[in-house]
């Protein structure tokens, strides 16, 4: 089959590779869309540690069951389905406590960091276990079903934020996941919800996705004008969507006393923060890791409109031309938000 192979950092290569092996318990996919995320724009020049190559990049996906194993009975060959990104061994501490997302041997598609090897989706065909699979509604494209993964990343995000009906919410970054995180805030109930961001292009696609505000942080004092819009006491919640001091720092001093920060980007490895604010502010971080069982909220959120992805796809192009998307995204070009690259012949 034919794969867009990291072959060494910033070195991707479409080329010949062999069958992936199924087992019992598998299913074997026909790929027919995968997203490029920003971990792997990230992860392909070595920075991040956790894409060390030879490897199969991609995890946002969605295709056709092609063969399945032989102790799988709820899916046929055909079916239509999506998958979650992290492959969990359901029998750890943490999956029986229902909190699979943190489970001790998570593996997670198309991500080498050293302790194992999981190929990923950039490819005509992969391989992942039954249970991460989901079943797609007829009328949902596969374009649209691969961004099944971030959203449901978005919508864990917020699932795990103390938010009420009417509160305000704060959303630093307005890139992929921070607009997503934006529209499941709407889904939630949030009342404001303000975006912030450099590029006046992201806060007007932020706006027409659901931001009742927002604000160029290179033009303003983001937390005095978050407590101008606030009545003086700040956001409710803050979501910092990039992972770096600034982002969070600014999140922090963004939110009222007894606030929350939920912490979704992870950029930068280490950060620093002002612990004495936190303290005697009483404010509570979030970190928020990945997807737990929000896949049928997501999916029935895009299949219905009450997420609008179609706004955030820039191109769908096929996947033999993957190398020069992963350039051009790398090099931060404009106006670039998601780019979606299917097999050849699909």
């Amino acid at each position: 089959m034919k794969a867009l192979m990291l072959e060494d950092y910033n070195k991707l290569e479409y080329i010949d590779v062999a069958m992936p092996e199924y087992g019992p318990n598998d299913l074997l996919i026909r790929v027919k869309a995968c997203g490029i995320c920003g971990s792997d724009i990230h992860g392909m020049d070595g920075s991040s540690g956790r894409r060390i190559p030879p490897l199969i990049m991609g995890h946002e996906a969605a295709g056709i069951v092609a063969e399945i194993g032989e102790k799988v009975t709820d899916f046929q060959i055909g079916d239509r389905v999506t998958f979650d990104s992290m492959i969990v061994c359901g029998i750890c501490y943490f999956c029986r406590k229902g909190e699979s997302n943190l489970c001790e041997s998570r593996r997670v598609l198309g991500v080498s960091p050293g302790e194992y090897l999981q190929h990923g989706a950039f490819a005509e065909y992969v391989v992942v276990p039954r249970q991460i699979a989901y079943a797609l509604p007829e009328e949902l494209s596969f374009e649209h079903a691969s961004m099944a993964e971030p959203v449901s990343v978005a919508m864990h995000s917020v699932n795990i934020t103390p938010i009420k009906l009417g509160e305000s919410a704060l959303v630093i970054g307005a890139g992929m996941i921070g607009n997503l995180v934006i529209q499941s805030l709407r889904l939630a109930g949030a009342g404001q919800i303000i975006a912030v961001d450099l590029e006046d292009q992201k806060l007007e696609l932020a706006r027409e996705v659901g931001a009742t505000a927002v604000l160029n942080a290179s033009e303003c004092d983001v937390p005095a004008e978050v407590q101008k819009r606030t009545g003086g006491r700040g956001a409710d919640v803050a979501f910092e969507v990039i992972g770096i001091s600034s982002g969070v720092n600014s999140a922090i001093a963004s939110v009222r006393k007894g606030g929350s920060v939920t912490l979704v980007g992870n950029l930068a490895a280490n950060i620093d923060f002002p612990l004495q604010s936190i303290v005697t502010r009483e404010i509570t971080l979030y970190g928020s890791c990945g997807i737990n069982g929000e896949y049928p909220a997501a999916i029935n959120a895009i299949s219905s409109g009450a997420i609008n992805v179609d706004a955030l796809i820039s191109s769908i192009s096929p996947l033999s031309e993957g190398a020069l998307w992963f350039e051009r995204l790398y090099g931060q070009e404009s106006g670039l938000m998601k780019v979606i690259l299917q097999p050849d012949g699909v």
